[in-house]
């Protein structure tokens, strides 16, 4: 019975052991072992066992990239200008033997190096360039410091200046060119303003003067082609007019030709004796007087004809006084 219990200590106790040296690497890690003090191997994600007591966990290692902001560091200009400037490292670890085993403490050396590159950068540019340049700063930190960081099997995949802090007088100084810069911006603007003003004016007064002469132009147009349809109208109508009047004058002439005509053949026709037309002259005569004329000179074949219708008109009166 006593042993069949210590048995079963010791199978629990071997159970107790051999669970607590399976381990799990999770996503994004890696585990760096150690057999009796030496580098074993680095295991992946996965369950994994471990020898007891002979090997150990030496390093646990993050795969994931890694951010680490850097406190403001003092670097000094081309142009002697001190100023801070603090910056954002991007990393990642690509080997984690070579990072447990290449520096002690990882961070603070790329820290460190990080210092130094940018003082180096920084030293060959002058202030201007240093406030304008970012990008290329960044470049050339991130170059550096991926190189040096090689061999302790970190990569670095992008260095960012967070802020670029300059004296305070520099920044005074800094404003003061900005607040002039602005209101030079702003002076010219407006002038450019003003001058776009009268220019679009003295072009509104262009188009309307234009437009004013070709209104001009067309009403003198219209006006002309108007009086020179009203000549013309007048003049067709005045042409009409004289030959209508011609045409009348003509139908008239016409008329009493052929009245004339037709009284004549009346007259042959009728075959009057030679009284009657001594008797139609004596009236033609008495007409032709119409009691205008001082002097008429009567042919001697119709002064018997009046001296007879004197008589006649005699007797007339003769008996209408009698009455």
């Amino acid at each position: 019975m006593d042993l069949f219990i210590t048995l079963a200590i010791i199978l629990i106790i071997v159970i107790i052991i051999i669970v607590s040296n399976i381990k799990f690497v999770p996503q994004a890690n890696a585990m760096v072992i150690e057999r009796l003090g030496a580098y074993r191997e680095t295991w992946g994600v996965g369950p994994h066992v471990k020898v007891p007591i002979i090997d150990r966990i030496a390093k646990k290692v993050p795969l994931k990239e890694q951010v680490v902001d850097f406190p403001p560091q003092p670097v000094i200009t081309k142009d002697n200008v001190t100023m801070q400037i603090d910056t954002v490292v991007y990393f990642q670890i690509t080997d984690p033997k070579l990072y447990a085993y290449g520096v002690e403490n990882p961070i603070l050396a790329i820290e460190n190096l990080t210092a130094t590159t940018l003082r180096n950068v920084i030293g060959d540019l002058e202030l201007d360039e240093t406030l304008t340049s970012r990008e290329t700063i960044n470049t050339k930190l991130r170059a550096t410091l991926d190189e040096a960081t090689d061999p302790w099997g970190i990569k670095v995949n992008r260095v960012e200046l967070k802020n670029i802090i300059p004296p305070r007088a520099i920044q005074e100084a800094m404003e003061k060119q900005m607040k002039a810069e602005r209101e030079k911006r702003e002076s010219i603007l407006i002038a450019e303003g003003h001058k776009k003003s009268t220019i679009l004016d003295a072009e509104g007064n262009k188009e309307k003067a234009i437009l004013d002469a070709e209104a001009e132009k067309q009403a003198a147009i219209l006006r002309a082609e108007a009086e020179k349809q009203a000549a013309i109208l007048r003049a067709e109508a005045t042409k009409e007019a004289t030959v209508k009047e011609a045409e009348g004058k003509a139908t008239a002439i016409l008329k009493i030709q052929e009245a004339t005509a037709d009284g004549l053949k009346m007259i042959k026709e009728s075959e009057p004796d030679e009284q009657v037309i001594k008797l139609k002259s004596l009236e033609a005569f008495t007409k032709a007087a119409d009691g205008k004329a001082t002097k008429i000179i009567i042919p001697s074949e119709i002064q018997g004809l009046a001296g007879l219708a004197k008589s006649v008109v005699e007797v007339s009166k003769d008996e209408k006084s009698a009455k």
